[in-house]
């Protein structure tokens, strides 16, 4: 996921901090990031509530970061 990168580091955020935030593993969001590991749904919905970005903007299926409410 390239935007979870660019989300990550926009917000000078390391893996480790991210990855002990929401209870993960940082070898899981280095996976992640690189495209090695896919999450699942509810991981999914972590990084989008952390963010405050859609699930679509992290999949790279929109541009429009804005969650629907």
């Amino acid at each position: 996921m390239k935007r979870l990168k660019y989300l990550r580091e926009q917000r000078h955020i390391s893996q480790l901090k991210l990855a002990m935030d929401l209870g993960l593993n940082q070898n899981a969001v280095s996976r992640y990031e690189n495209g090695v590991r896919e999450a699942d749904y509810a991981t999914l919905i972590l990084f989008a509530e952390y963010f405050g970005v859609s699930i679509d903007y992290l999949l790279e299926r929109t541009d429009n970061p804005v969650m629907n409410q």
